[in-house]
């Protein structure tokens, strides 16, 4: 019983003991390493945000090259092709490229205002009007003699359209013929003169036209008959 009270009493004198206290009981964490402090963390940087790309500067129109004297010449070109003058038109295109061989537009023109010439020649025949075919296929032979149209592609070739234009003439010729056989020397008159209106260098037409206009002034001198 004696030794059961001395117990506590013991333990409470331990306790008090000088050099311990109460937290030796309880786990003590170890003291820290000692040695070289760990270096900061270094963070590092943001790249810097990209930057929306610059927007591009104001174009401004490079200005239009000077109108040359050909420009204004083709211009002119292009209108008279727009309103169906072709043969006018022609010419302007030929001026054009004659100032400027080469000139891009009137080179363009040159082919259309030609292809559209020829055609109108043929148009003109099927509409009976023989005069303004063989004035429109004339010119088509000319042109295509023009520096332009050497080395291009045409729906047509020199040879044919000048045989269009011998059927032309050598049908005016026996149309004239035929006239002048039945004593219709005007109408005769007027079919060789349509020859010469495309090809003024004709000398059988130009002949014919001679010995029919003397033939119809001599009539003319010729009293009337008195009828009984």
């Amino acid at each position: 019983m004696r030794n059961r009270l001395l117990l506590p009493g013991i333990l409470l004198l331990a306790l008090a003991a000088p050099g311990v206290s109460g937290c030796a009981l309880r786990h003590t964490p170890p003291p820290a390493e000692t040695g070289a402090p760990e270096p900061p963390k270094v963070i590092p940087a943001l790249p810097p945000a990209a930057l929306p790309p610059a927007a591009p500067p104001h174009s401004v129109p490079a200005p239009a090259p000077p109108a040359t004297g050909a420009d204004n010449v083709c211009g002119g070109g292009m209108a008279a092709l727009q309103e169906g003058g072709y043969e006018r038109a022609m010419e302007l295109f030929s001026a054009a490229l004659k100032e400027q061989p080469g000139h891009p537009e009137a080179s363009k023109g040159f082919d259309e205002a030609l292809v559209s010439l020829k055609k109108n020649g043929d148009a003109a025949y099927a509409q009976g009007k023989p005069e303004d075919a063989g004035k429109r296929w004339t010119g088509t032979l000319r042109y295509l003699n023009h520096p332009a149209a050497k080395g291009r592609t045409y729906p047509f070739t020199r040879s044919e359209v000048q045989a269009q234009v011998n059927r032309l003439t050598a049908a005016q010729m026996e149309k004239g013929l035929l006239n002048y056989r039945k004593g219709d020397i005007p109408a005769a008159i007027t079919a060789w003169k349509t020859i010469l209106a495309y090809d003024l260098d004709n000398e059988e037409a130009a002949r014919s036209i001679r010995t029919a206009s003397t033939q119809l002034e001599n009539l003319k001198k010729i009293p009337p008959s008195n009828s009984p």
